[in-house]
């Protein structure tokens, strides 16, 4: 049996919702699986390519749930900020101070994803976050120009991991004054040797923003895309019904 919210009464694509949904780089490769998307962030995203309602993220969920209009969607897919324990800033944020200034909201989300009763998604970089890794996606399983290892919380749905394949090199940069050269580039940071916006943009397949705080914090299309596809058809087939 067809997950019923899978059926839209105006004939449209499934909904997604898309929570704390920065510039949208996950949005758009739920697009391309075959989703309608909603994106909620409590920042002003100019560059986010769908509707965007701007607002505490887990506020609209919360108020969704009361309301019964959280009925309208099939999934949710959320991002919490991670930047207090990603194990790329943890040690920046500690020598700077930082450490304290964010606040960890994956428990708090993923209370109200449960609360929803939906299929849903919670990612997170490697670190200390604490989400199962139910699923692990890497650029070069999708040929990309960055690693980008994300782990995915899956909930109230499941599917088999993928195999990691073995990296092609090195990410290009300096390290340590020492210049290394490599198929990947950085795509966080803004120090030396980070590269340019275009080639950001290449690398990650995103091409609907050039705010480098934007790219650098979203996850390529072609691993939600992959996931969207991945829900799609279990729930067509009843699997995540």
């Amino acid at each position: 049996m067809t997950h019923p919210s899978l059926i839209r009464r105006d004939g449209h694509r499934p909904l997604l919702l898309d929570l704390f949904c920065c510039a949208g780089g996950a949005a758009m490769g739920y697009r391309r699986a075959g989703f309608d998307v909603h994106g909620v962030d409590i920042a002003s995203r100019r560059n986010y390519p769908f509707p965007m309602h701007r607002g505490d993220a887990l506020e609209h969920l919360a108020a969704l749930i009361a309301s019964g209009e959280i009925e309208r969607y099939a999934f949710i897919h959320s991002s919490p900020p991670c930047q207090g324990k990603c194990a790329l800033t943890v040690g920046t944020n500690r020598s700077q101070g930082w450490g304290g200034t964010h606040v960890d909201l994956v428990a708090p989300t993923r209370e109200l994803l449960e609360a929803s009763g939906l299929p849903y998604v919670i990612e997170q970089p490697n670190g200390k976050a604490e989400i199962r890794k139910d699923l692990t996606l890497c650029g070069e399983m999708f040929g990309l120009g960055v690693i980008r290892h994300r782990n995915f919380e899956l909930g109230r749905w499941s599917v088999q991991k993928p195999e990691h394949l073995p990296h092609r090199g090195r990410v290009r940069g300096w390290r340590h004054g020492e210049f290394f050269d490599g198929p990947y580039v950085a795509a966080y940071g803004n120090g030396g040797g980070k590269p340019t916006i275009a080639e950001l943009q290449a690398a990650m397949g995103i091409t609907w923003t050039d705010v480098r705080e934007e790219l650098t914090e979203a996850i390529p299309p072609a691993y939600s895309q992959w996931i969207g596809r991945a829900f799609l058809t279990q729930a067509r087939l009843g699997v995540a019904a």
